[in-house]
């Protein structure tokens, strides 16, 4: 995890090598102008290396007039981000994720790189409240119905995980998190009553802090566009052409970058969240719900 998520990696070379195409030179030509063998400039482009800061500007000088200032703000940012010290990242003592490459698998790592780097994320679930807002208890509970049979130490360590993702809301800056949770994952019992009564009062204690809006979206609102499955978009410091919707899957991650993608997702959570309860409102449910658990 060393050079990053994999997805920052290969949006810098997609972008890297339409400017190139634009400025009318060959893998061959552009490696010879900077001084390199033409393999790094294809490593590149693939997405299967990243690339230091002084190589994007190597790069950038020799495709001259075709990169106007904002592409080259935000290639220098991919390429921060693409080698794991995102926006803050050194600030917030970020990475701490790479002492659990042996146990989690790339995609998570890539999504815990996004979300430590991140100026904010939107979230809509359906079926299981966020691991940003998880107790340990609750924690524990989802990691072992959601990966039966797992020895208890990666259990144990997997939990580990989830608790520490929970930094971001207390960093400085903060995550500033959005989440609309469905009624269904305040009334889902897992782990147990006095399981959910604990997660359930932790989401009321913790949608008092200011850099965290919960909202819920009752069974009284019928359909809704979330049916059609989880998301988060992530959006990042200054550049909006870093942001990315994330769709989980049983045993991939699904990344979406693409302008339309993107406004096609955070139109749609405008929609729920304009559906779900306000926030106090939200409260006072997930406090209602956790009276009977």
């Amino acid at each position: 995890m060393q050079h990053g998520p994999a997805v920052r990696r290969r949006k810098l070379g997609e972008e890297l090598r339409a400017l190139r195409d634009r400025s009318g030179l060959t893998s061959g030509e552009a490696a010879r102008i900077v001084g390199w063998h033409q393999s790094k400039i294809s490593r590149i482009e693939t997405g299967r290396s990243g690339a230091k800061t002084a190589d994007i500007l190597l790069l950038l000088d020799a495709y001259g007039d075709v990169v106007s200032t904002q592409q080259r703000a935000l290639l220098e940012a991919l390429g921060a981000s693409a080698a794991g010290s995102g926006a803050g990242d050194a600030a917030r003592g970020r990475q701490w994720w790479h002492d659990y490459r042996g146990l989690l698998p790339q995609e998570y790592r890539d999504f815990i790189s996004l979300e430590a780097g991140a100026r904010a994320a939107r979230t809509v679930e359906l079926s299981v409240v966020p691991g940003l807002l998880q107790t340990p208890g609750y924690a524990r509970a989802v990691t072992r119905a959601a990966l039966g049979g797992l020895p208890e130490p990666k259990v144990d360590a997997l939990v580990d995980v989830r608790l520490a993702r929970q930094s971001v809301l207390r960093a400085d800056p903060p995550l500033q998190l959005s989440a609309v949770l469905d009624e269904a994952v305040l009334r889902r019992q897992i782990g147990g009553p006095g399981v959910m009564e604990e997660q359930l009062r932790h989401l009321v204690e913790v949608a008092l802090l200011p850099q965290v809006r919960l909202q819920v979206l009752p069974f009284s609102v019928g359909g809704h566009l979330g049916l059609t499955g989880p998301f988060v978009i992530f959006s990042f410091p200054s550049i909006a052409d870093l942001d990315v919707v994330v769709l989980d899957h049983l045993t991939s991650s699904l990344y979406l970058e693409r302008k339309e993608d993107l406004e096609a997702y955070s139109a749609a959570f405008r929609t729920i969240q304009a559906h779900a309860l306000p926030p106090q409102d939200s409260s006072d449910l997930i406090s209602s719900i956790a009276d009977d658990a």
